[in-house]
């Protein structure tokens, strides 16, 4: 069975392209653009691993880590489009 990976990211077309290079590969991507439904998926599925946008609207990526944190134990990858220190 694959594994199941949740992306997170209000920019869509980055959470396009990301599911897109993840289901080549044949993982079962859960893809979502608001926190709200990527809450949802988190408490309805069995994941393997959460790649989240840190900066989403409402509720950050480093929000939605502490609720996964608070049962789960599988990885999580954090994207940011914030730059370093410029």
């Amino acid at each position: 069975m694959a594994d199941k990976i949740l992306i997170v990211d209000d920019e869509k077309e980055i959470a396009d392209l990301v599911a897109l290079y993840l289901e080549n590969e044949n993982f079962t991507v859960f893809k979502f653009y608001t926190a709200k439904e990527a809450l949802r998926c988190i408490r309805e599925e069995t994941l393997d691993l959460a790649i989240l946008d840190v900066m989403l609207p409402g509720v950050s990526g480093f929000q939605i880590c502490r609720k996964i944190r608070e049962q789960y134990r599988y990885p999580v990858i954090m994207l940011t489009a914030k730059g370093g220190g410029d």
